[in-house]
Formats: C-alpha cells, sequence, structure tokens
C-alpha cells in the first residue's frame, strides 16, 4: 500500500472508532477443543428481522472464546439499547467515506440512505487471534466478498413465510411504516437471491429457534 494510501487508511480507522473492540471478543483463546475444523470465516445473511441477532447470540454464548464478531461500520443512528462499537460501529458519513476511499472495507452497501460495511481491520484482528469470524452482512456484501479473495462459508436465514417476517418487523416497535415497507421490499430481493444456485453454502429456516441454531451448529461443527 503506498504510504499516503497507507496513513489514509488507518487514519480513517483511527476516526472510525475501529481501535474500539467489543469487550468479551478479546478474551485469550483458551478452548482448542471446541475450533471447528474448517476456519474460514462464516457470512451469515438473510433479511431484516428474520432472527439472526438471535441465533448468533446463541452460537456465541454455547462456544465461549471460539467465535468473534466482525462489529460493522454504518452511518444510522442507534436503536434503543444498541452499544457503539458492540453492535455497530456507528460513524459519520464523511468517516465511512474516507474508509471506502482508503480501501478499508471488504464489503459495504447503501441501504434506506444509511451505509454498512465489514472493514479488512476487523476480520485480520480477530483472526489473528484464533477466533473464526462471523459477518453478519446483507445481500450486496455477500455479493462483494463472493468477488473478493476472502474464503468463506455462506449460511441464508430465511423466514417461514413473508407474513411471519412482516409480523417479526412490526412487533419491534422501532420502525415506521416506511421503514417496514423498505425492508419488506429488500426482503423479497434477498430471498430471490437466496434461490441462485451455489451462493449460500446452507439456507436455514428460522421457524423454530432450537431447532434452527442445531441446523447452524451442525453446519459449522460439521468435518471439512
Amino acid at each position: 500500500m503506498p504510504l499516503r494510501s497507507s496513513r489514509l487508511f488507518f487514519t480513517a480507522l483511527s476516526r472510525a472508532g475501529l481501535q474500539t473492540i467489543p469487550k468479551g471478543l478479546t478474551r485469550p483463546f483458551s478452548n482448542m477443543s471446541k475450533l471447528p475444523t474448517d476456519t474460514r470465516p462464516i457470512v451469515v445473511s438473510g433479511p431484516s428481522g428474520v432472527g439472526k441477532g438471535t441465533l448468533l447470540q446463541l452460537l456465541f454464548s454455547r462456544h465461549p472464546d471460539v467465535f468473534a464478531f466482525s462489529v460493522s461500520h454504518t452511518t444510522r443512528d442507534p436503536r434503543s439499547g444498541e452499544v457503539h462499537g458492540v453492535h455497530y460501529h456507528f460513524v459519520p458519513m464523511k468517516d465511512f467515506e474516507d474508509l471506502i476511499d482508503a480501501n478499508g472495507f471488504v464489503e459495504h452497501a447503501k441501504f434506506s440512505g444509511n451505509r454498512y460495511g465489514t472493514s479488512k481491520m476487523t476480520i485480520e484482528e480477530q483472526s489473528a487471534k484464533g477466533k473464526v469470524v462471523v459477518l453478519d452482512i446483507e445481500m450486496e456484501g455477500v455479493k462483494q466478498i463472493k468477488n473478493s479473495d476472502i474464503p468463506a462459508r455462506y449460511v441464508f436465514v430465511a423466514p417461514p413465510s413473508e407474513e411471519i417476517l412482516e409480523k417479526r418487523l412490526r412487533g419491534r416497535g422501532t420502525e415506521t411504516e416506511e421503514s417496514v415497507q423498505k425492508r419488506l421490499t429488500q426482503a423479497k430481493r434477498e430471498l430471490e437471491y437466496s434461490k441462485t444456485p451455489g451462493v449460500h453454502d446452507i439456507i436455514i429456516v428460522n421457524d423454530d429457534l432450537e431447532t434452527a441454531y442445531k441446523q447452524l451448529d451442525d453446519f459449522i461443527y460439521k468435518s471439512a
């Protein structure tokens, strides 16, 4: 990386708050017996409201010290209860665009006027610690990682039906009607894309939480 680009890259990382690693994700890797045979990053995608976050919380709680969540950057405002550096790195649009210019993202996308992205540094830092990196990203991010040189395994989490997905979105109580409609429109695109042969290694329908979790766990820990 040329000196100027390198300086821009690390300046943008600093301004975007990337050095703040979530507490609980930096403990020493201590349980080698739980490490999956296949340690490539795991890319989890699916429509907003499908329950990806709940599944990943189970994964992390049942396999402590094995996985590291890749905390994405976003320009949107935090929702109630969301913490900077834990749920997202909440950054101004200018800082986000500086990271784009510095080639600091492995993937990034714009949705509903806000930007979302996964930084290269996050993946590299956690992989170097012996962790299996988990990425929770949108459809456009999946496409970009597919076209990158990062090896990964791909999981798509689908709702039992579009009607149930809509009910879950409205049940949050945090979405405006306009936001719900945008997310439902995007969900249709993601569900259609998930049918493309070879895009995902597994599609999990999140109808019953424990059943869906077992499918996720079995997939991650299956022999390579």
